[in-house]
């Protein structure tokens, strides 16, 4: 008979939470949905209470309230005296758009990502190999070293040749540069469904997850619509659906442009959409076309993908939509480009992107 075994008991985290930090979790959710508008959050939050009983008479709305200013999540202090979010919700935000996406992203020692290739790194793998000249001091394992010398010279007279030194491979450490593409064109809220607040969320997940995993890595946020332009990472949680078409070719050439400046060796593009192209911008003015796959939008969207493999820089799609000719155009777009695809539901885009994000960092492009 084995008996009982016992082992350390682990209290779910949720159980101990605060009143406080329960709501404070529901408030950033509804925060990232309004577009950091507070007011309406806060409304929401309200209903939600009276819906689902989530306060008590010992802890109500109102303290929340002030302990969101007292904390420092919120402010009033500004000539409107309306509230508005802090930069301490936005990182709070951030944080949480992490746990919720990568929540069994498993920790590591460093903070940055390995390639497949060996050499003078910064870094010691498990492979070894002879001395070659060149190699420093640092990197000779002593102990094997020893024992090498101990086998081919015996112990009576002890003596360590070139032969006997045994070197501990490096890796080294990729530096990728990284454009994250956004659509923002009315389609991200049309048909009932909300495309934009799950695109925000991997947005600022992946954010959190390079500045604090992967410091030495960039990442730069272009939204597109009828144009394209870069936004901030603080500006993620404000993010907001306009009434545009998709201009995709902006957003490549902007993309294009900051992964010029960098100076990294691994760049690539991911691309976050639920429709086809259907703008160009000309001189001052637009072509659109929203009534299936223009001809002339469609070859200057391949153009750019093919550019994009000539500089080698792989473009990854995730498109949230599931139509048959939306596919057509995103197969051919990714075979133009050598990239990858991925056809993918709101709820499974975040892991799609952190899966293909951290194997891209084990190749060098």
């Amino acid at each position: 008979m084995l008996g009982h075994r016992f082992t350390d008991f682990i209290p779910d985290p949720k159980e101990n939470k605060s009143d406080f930090d329960k709501l404070l979790d529901i408030f950033l959710q509804l925060l990232v949905i309004t577009s950091g508008d507070v007011s309406e959050a806060l409304s929401w939050l309200s209903n939600v209470d009276k819906q689902y009983n989530l306060t008590s008479d010992a802890y109500g709305i109102g303290d929340f309230i002030e302990d969101l200013k007292d904390k420092g999540y919120i402010t009033d202090e500004n000539p409107e005296g309306k509230f508005e979010v802090t930069a301490k919700s936005e990182q709070k935000m951030r944080s949480s758009a992490l746990e919720e996406i990568f929540g069994k992203l498993k920790k590591s020692k460093r903070g940055d990502h390995k390639t497949n290739y060996g050499g003078l790194g910064d870094e010691q793998s498990t492979d070894k190999r002879d001395y070659q000249f060149g190699d420093t001091l640092e990197q000779i394992s002593m102990t094997d070293s020893l024992r090498n010398a101990q086998i081919n010279h015996g112990l009576d007279s002890f003596m360590m040749t070139e032969g006997d030194l045994e070197i501990m491979e490096n890796e080294y450490k990729t530096q990728t540069s990284t454009v994250l593409m956004i659509d923002i064109s009315h389609s991200m809220i049309l048909y009932g469904e909300d495309r934009i607040t799950p695109a925000k969320k991997v947005a600022m997940a992946l954010a959190e997850l390079i500045t604090k995993k992967y410091p030495k890595d960039t990442l730069d946020i272009i939204v597109f619509g009828n144009d394209a332009w870069q936004i901030e990472i603080k500006d993620l949680p404000y993010l907001q659906v306009g009434p545009y078409h998709t201009n995709t070719v902006a957003g490549l050439e902007l993309a294009l442009d900051l992964l010029r400046k960098r100076k990294n060796a691994n760049k690539q593009i991911f691309m976050i959409t639920d429709g086809k192209p259907t703008c160009l911008k000309e001189g001052i003015k637009y072509y659109k076309n929203s009534f299936g796959l223009d001809s002339k939008i469609l070859n200057r969207t391949l153009n750019l993908a093919k550019q994009c493999r000539k500089l080698r820089i792989p473009v990854t799609t995730f498109m949230i939509a599931s139509d048959p000719y939306l596919k057509e155009f995103v197969k051919e777009f990714t075979k133009v480009n050598d990239g990858n695809a991925y056809y993918s539901s709101l709820q499974g885009l975040g892991h799609l992107i952190f899966e293909d994000y951290r194997r891209n960092r084990r190749k060098k492009f």
